[in-house]
């Protein structure tokens, strides 16, 4: 499957989680949500500076 997601253990200190979680909720998401959707982001702008493209199957 392309889209099965893969669990993973992200360790960050306690200061950086309760202001993830803030973020989140001010956006109402999950907090999982709110790191996947600022991964993503993050994967895009390097993608667009770098020129790479994404085959057309892949989601953005």
């Amino acid at each position: 499957m392309a889209n099965e997601k893969k669990a993973f253990v992200l360790r960050v200190s306690a200061e950086m989680l309760k202001e993830l979680e803030r973020w989140a909720q001010e956006e109402f998401r999950s907090t999982n949500g709110q790191i996947e959707f600022l991964l993503s982001d993050a994967l895009k702008k390097r993608r667009k500076s770098s020129g790479k493209v994404l085959p057309p199957n892949q989601p953005e």
